[in-house]
């Protein structure tokens, strides 16, 4: 093993390493900071970073393991966690200057979960502002000069420059998948309720979900098994047994999975080598891809995602609005202004409609695997002061359905060309092991 790019490890394969003492944790880590610093100053992905602290983690890691106490299925794996989750031993500005030197007091659980599967959290990467719309310092690391998406701009371009195997994001819309698509790596947003939020920016409850990044989809499965869990303070999570994501991931469907290829109402925002793209890749794959049409009247769940957005972040921060809005970026001031106009009946009529719309794709997915549809609708746009649309990110997230970016494709100037598989609610193993057999497919018909 050549111990100068374990950084090029996947997670899976470095936790192996490590646990079978073909290397330690301290220098995996190492080898991570020192792709850091190489990437770093143009890349820009991490907001705090104490590359001694990383190592005195590392070492206790080793340690462990050399006593032979208990090695957790991450034990040793640095993992950079985005920039709203809280993290004890580190800072946590949410992207705000107004909660500039916010230390918590406590982890965040799914930061615990982390640290009891024996992760190293290595630092913390950038978000935007609250999570919302206005860009950090973060860029492309394919393409400086292009965005990397947000709001969890730093995790996914952490992952994509190789600084390390994982991140931890979130999504209120499109900000775990549209990063991911942009920067060229896998990014998944689970069924809604799967992965605790406590100690995370509440922004929604009704729509925040923690997402994960990863270079290799047994890596997504990996450390989504480990965050899969209930806690009361939490009240979206329930009791539920461990899903068995590794395991389930790695086998082979029954049969071929059925892929229903999804344009949505939104489709004519998709640039014209996205349609050209999709229409290549569904040719590929033959009987096993299908059209499946939703009807025009769906527009109006852009609408509800909307005034659900809105209102809940309006009230959720209405702090910073009060004591701080003078110093938020006109993007934030607009949202929290516009969420405090949100009629209550509109609000009531937007939250009831999700349940109808579930109910409304338990057919769609009685009959396909999965829905087939695009992450974002082209490559990373370029410029550094908007961070793309996320309206094929949208329906999903309202709905609270598992999602996965799969980078397959690139586009005509050589970025990242994410497609996005989204699967039934609660079926978060089963989206895992079609897109494998997915991934599979696009480089067997490469080949």
């Amino acid at each position: 093993m050549d111990a100068s790019r374990l950084d090029l490890l996947s997670a899976t394969d470095a936790a192996r390493a490590v646990a079978g003492g073909e290397i330690s944790s301290e220098q995996l880590v190492q080898a991570c900071l020192a792709r850091i610093r190489t990437a770093e100053p143009e890349v820009q992905a991490w907001q705090f970073l104490d590359p001694e602290h990383a190592l005195v983690q590392a070492r206790a890691r080793d340690l462990d393991r050399r006593e032979g106490r208990p090695c957790g299925p991450l034990h040793g794996v640095p993992v950079g966690i985005k920039d709203i989750i809280d993290t004890v031993d580190m800072p946590t500005e949410d992207g705000t200057v107004l909660h500039a030197g916010r230390t918590p007091d406590r982890d965040a659980t799914v930061v615990a979960m982390l640290r009891a599967a024996g992760a190293v959290i290595l630092g913390k990467t950038v978000t935007t502002e609250c999570a919302y719309f206005h860009p950090g310092k973060t860029r492309n690391p394919h393409n400086p000069a292009h965005t990397p998406g947000g709001s969890s701009s730093g995790s996914a371009a952490s992952v994509a420059a190789g600084m390390v195997p994982l991140a931890i994001g979130s999504q209120t819309n499109g900000s775990v998948i549209r990063p991911a698509a942009f920067c060229g790596v896998y990014g998944f947003k689970p069924t809604h309720g799967l992965i605790p939020r406590h100690g995370i920016l509440k922004l929604s409850r009704t729509l925040d979900h923690v997402g994960v990044f990863a270079r290799t989809l047994e890596d997504i499965a990996l450390i989504g098994e480990q965050l899969v869990g209930y806690d009361e303070r939490d009240p979206d999570t329930a009791p539920r047994a461990r899903i068995p994501m590794v395991r389930t991931a790695a086998e082979e469907p029954p049969l071929p999975p059925l892929l229903a290829f999804v344009k949505t109402p939104v489709w004519d925002r998709a640039a014209a080598e996205t349609q050209e793209a999709f229409a290549e890749l569904t040719e590929a794959l033959g009987a096993q891809c299908e059209v499946y049409d939703l009807p025009e009247s769906l527009r109006e769940a852009w609408d509800w995602h909307r005034a659900i957005m809105e209102a809940e972040m309006a009230a959720n921060l209405e702090r910073e609005w009060e004591k701080g809005r003078d110093r938020l970026s006109e993007q934030l001031r607009g949202l929290l202004s516009r969420g405090r106009e949100v009629k209550a009946v509109d609000y009531q009529k937007a939250l009831a409609r999700i349940a109808v719309l579930n109910q409304g794709f338990e057919e769609l997915f009685s009959r396909y695997d999965a829905v087939l549809t695009p992450s974002a609708p082209g490559t990373a746009p370029k410029g550094l002061t908007a961070t793309g649309d996320p309206a094929f990110c949208s329906l999903w997230t309202l709905c609270g359905t598992p999602a996965l970016n799969l980078p397959l494709m690139r586009g005509e100037n050589g970025l990242p060309l994410g497609a996005q598989l989204v699967g039934a609610r609660h079926q978060d193993a089963r989206l895992l092991r079609t897109a494998r057999w997915l991934v599979s497919q696009v480089q067997a018909a490469g080949n």
